[in-house]
């Protein structure tokens, strides 16, 4: 009874571990850093001198190789990153669990570089999403004399199959982001082409007018250029919002309400409408949070003051009920919400959907003549 007991409690133990390393690694977002947590979790899960983790690409090689215990200084003497050989090659071409008490005795062992560590009971597990390997684990010489033991293998195989989400995490997060910014740049073309393209166009028009009438008719030359003059400065505002729009926000160093607050009085400044902006104090949120809110504030405003012809835009944060609300208010002409979400012109799928990517809520109301409001609820 009282080993039963005991390996119950060293099981629990185990568990308690693999919860402890899995949450380590899924508090990271960039491939690169879960890639390294993952393989220092090992490490520590295991208590492995040595630890590495590799990613297969398409030539039967590695992608990416990280380690955990060896130095910069030993690393950068070791030489290039491994490829197709040894035990490595084996776990590459076998992506299975090799467990192995002298890796020196393998028949495939064929030495390292003179500045590698000397390793010998030898542990490699594969991360497997489905029939894809994602990743394999190497870990090497247990501090525990005795090396790696089959319950060490069953410990590693679990938690390989929690890092293997992680790591599918991190990588559709970034897959995301560059879609993110692809959009972005598809957005600020169309702005360009828009807005400065065809003030540009009539700009060139225009002076080609007055140059015409400048002999016989100089009363028209002067309205004509009047008017040069009126679509110059409206092309250079709509240019400076523009470049103000690529520069990227210090949501780190500001914070959301400092950098929106910022954004808002540019805005009041470069465009005729009058913006104004408000914020309860002590409004906090998670780093993706902020970012999410500040370009649903941005696509709004962008909407207010391209589309809706408005006189006032209201900006306001708030906190209610574990919630942050953002409620972008304008006084233009509104718009018929269910045509425009099926056509996307205004960007209201994007805002949607990254409200959804942090558990938000959008709602958008819009009516004849009644102005737009949109509201961004994120819990906190």
């Amino acid at each position: 009874m009282n080993t039963q007991c005991t390996a119950c409690a060293d099981r629990g133990v185990a568990l308690h571990a693999v919860s402890a390393a899995v949450l380590a690694v899924t508090r990271h977002l960039s491939v690169q850093e879960v890639l390294q947590v993952i393989v220092r979790a090992a490490a520590q899960l295991l208590d492995a001198r040595h630890g590495a983790l590799g990613v297969p690409d398409e030539q039967g090689s590695f992608a990416e190789f990280v380690v955990e215990g060896v130095s910069d200084e030993e690393w950068a003497a070791i030489g290039p990153l491994p490829r197709q050989h040894g035990m490595l090659a084996v776990m590459l071409r076998e992506p299975r669990t090799h467990r192995l008490t002298d890796i020196r005795r393998e028949p495939d062992f064929d030495g390292w570089p003179t500045a590698h560590p000397i390793l010998k009971d030898f542990l490699g597990v594969p991360i497997r999403d489905g029939d894809q390997t994602l990743g394999i684990i190497f870990l090497a010489n247990k501090r525990v004399p005795g090396g790696f033991t089959e319950d060490d293998e069953e410990l590693l195989t679990l938690f390989a199959a929690h890092a293997a989400m992680a790591l599918t995490n991190a990588r559709l997060h970034e897959r995301g982001r560059e879609l993110t910014v692809v959009e972005e740049r598809n957005r600020l073309a169309r702005e360009l082409h828009d807005a400065v393209a065809q003030k540009l166009f009539s700009l060139r028009l225009t002076a080609r007018a007055a140059a015409a009438l400048a002999v016989r008719d100089p009363d028209r030359t002067v309205a004509e250029l009047e008017r040069v003059e009126r679509l110059a400065g409206e092309a250079l505002a709509e240019l400076r919002a523009v470049i103000f729009e690529l520069r990227p926000a210090d949501l780190t160093g500001d914070g959301l309400v400092a950098s929106l607050r910022k954004h808002v009085e540019v805005l009041d400044r470069v465009y005729d409408a009058e913006l104004t902006f408000a914020a309860d104090p002590g409004i906090a949120l998670t780093g993706q949070g902020e970012a999410v809110t500040f370009r649903v504030a941005q696509e709004a405003l962008f909407n207010a003051l391209r589309h809706a012809r408005a006189t006032r835009i209201t900006v306001r944060l708030s906190t209610s009920a574990g919630h942050v609300i953002l409620e972008v208010y304008d006084d233009g002409g509104g718009f018929d919400v269910a045509a425009e979400s099926g056509r996307d012109g205004l960007g209201l799928t994007s805002m949607r959907d990254r409200a959804m990517s942090i558990g938000g809520t959008l709602t958008i109301g819009s009516g004849g003549g009644d102005g737009t409001l949109v509201r961004l609820e994120v819990p906190l």
